[in-house]
């Protein structure tokens, strides 16, 4: 029988092409599409023995979905789960990996497929890349944050104590299978924060996107989920382009770091408990907005629609707690981003225009930090 929901779906499946010569892959954006992963995954040719690398939260939301899945298309599955927050992201968490693949007899045939957010696919695109010097992985994002920006283009890691991702490596997934039904049981403040980085595309590449965001962001938590598929493609397609011009970072894609530079170093020297990754972004966003405008690099109303958008979309604008500027100066020292011994720092020009400086006098941006202590 012909189904209507069914060819309501597929009509608002979205598919984005990753053009990486041999390493390429697509993005594939639908609602409802989670139980449809086992057949798509049996077309890609993958070996096997499949482990689902998860969190113990996500497990039972979607992680039995997926395994349920793999299994109705053949797949031997193991599954691996630890705690998703930012602390997990360790190389203690990618050893418990390494010891359940070797216990379950995977080798260099088998693969990964990571459900959860930023965290699990950090990690387990890391425990991936390095498990007998690379093993193929499916990347099932279920966090805006992750949907829009993390799971695409192959970067993976973990955080070291003096700084966040400074050990991890490139791997391209063989899949990104994006279901925007998962944004459903996302907490406000969850969604918020995934939103930073929506901000962020608009704000480096699409002028349109600001427009539209505008008139709807603060009912973003009730899009419909059309709505979302729209907007997870149109930001999933920003980063393809820039990741196939660009894929190691030695120039264009250090743009996707807008409003990482400070925001990385909050999440460090709060010790990645006080903001989650959104947060600090966005708090990035502001200073590198202001930054720019100090150094006459944009206008005024530049920085004001951007920070306007932000606080409409319900994410902090000032620094708070206890943190001293310098220390903040102090941990971009450290950042592994730097250029010759300079902090590289992505600033923009107008909505859709950003560039790339080594040259931000330090006085300078000390200055618009602690104008942002609240």
């Amino acid at each position: 029988l012909w189904d209507a929901e069914s060819a309501r779906r597929r009509l608002y499946l979205k598919k984005i092409p990753v053009s990486l010569g041999e390493r390429s892959y697509e993005i594939v954006v639908g609602r409802g599409i989670l139980s449809d992963i086992g057949s798509a995954m049996g077309r890609l040719g993958l070996g096997s023995k499949q482990m689902i690398v998860t969190s113990s939260t996500l497990w039972p939301l979607y992680g039995k979905i997926v395994h349920d899945s793999l299994l109705s298309s053949a797949f031997d599955v193991s599954v691996a789960a630890f705690g998703d927050e930012e602390e997990s992201k360790s190389l203690q968490t990618v050893t418990s990996i390494y010891d359940k693949l070797l216990e379950d007899e995977f080798d260099r045939n088998s693969g990964i497929v990571a459900v959860g957010g930023g965290v699990v696919g950090d990690v387990a695109g890391f425990a991936a890349a390095t498990f007998m010097r690379g093993i193929p992985f499916v990347q099932v994002p279920t966090t805006l944050l992750a949907q829009v920006d993390s799971s695409i283009g192959g970067k993976t890691g973990v955080n070291h104590p003096k700084a966040k991702n400074l050990v991890g490596a490139f791997h391209q997934p063989r899949a990104v299978w994006t279901d925007v039904s998962t944004l459903l049981t996302l907490s406000e403040r969850e969604l918020r924060s995934g939103l930073a980085e929506v901000i962020k595309y608009a704000v480096i590449a699409d002028e349109g996107l600001i427009t539209a965001l505008e008139r709807n962001i603060s009912a973003f938590s009730k899009a419909s989920s059309d709505t979302l598929v729209d907007i997870v493609s149109r930001c999933s397609s920003i980063k393809a382009r820039i990741v196939e011009q660009d894929e190691r970072e030695r120039g264009l894609r250090s743009i996707l770091n807008y409003g990482h530079t400070v925001g990385h170093a909050l999440e460090a020297l709060t010790n990645y408990a006080h903001y989650t990754h959104g947060e600090a972004v966005a708090i990035g966003m502001i200073a590198a907005g202001r930054i720019s405008r100090d150094i006459d690099a944009t206008n005024r109303d530049t920085v004001e629609l951007q920070e306007n958008l932000l606080k409409a979309a319900g994410l902090p604008v000032r620094i708070d707690g206890p943190i001293d500027p310098h220390d903040i100066i102090q941990q971009l020292n450290r950042d592994k981003k730097r250029v010759g011994g300079h902090v590289r720092w992505v600033l923009p020009r107008a909505i859709g225009d950003v560039f790339l400086t080594d040259k931000v006098p330090s006085d300078v941006a000390l200055k618009v930090l602690k104008d942002m202590i609240a």
